[in-house]
């Protein structure tokens, strides 16, 4: 009986590692998505903010309203 007890913990100790490995794999996985999403964000929000500022420098030298001023 002791023995079919340390056996029986043993494969679930065993299961729940298993277990976790798969959820921590899943999880690095979903995380570098994410943060290759952020990156991508980022790269274009800095081109949308140039792009706005080149606008913006263009208007101001024809003396127009900038895009981003007018609704």
């Amino acid at each position: 009986m002791k023995n079919i007890l340390f056996i029986a913990t043993l494969a679930i100790s065993l299961g729940l590692i298993i277990f976790l490995y798969q959820r921590l794999t899943a999880t690095e996985a979903a995380l570098r998505v994410a943060e290759k999403h952020f990156a991508d964000c980022q790269q274009v929000t800095f081109q949308l903010q140039n792009q706005l500022s080149e606008d913006e420098k263009s208007a101001a030298a024809h003396s127009t309203t900038a895009p981003s001023i007018s609704r």
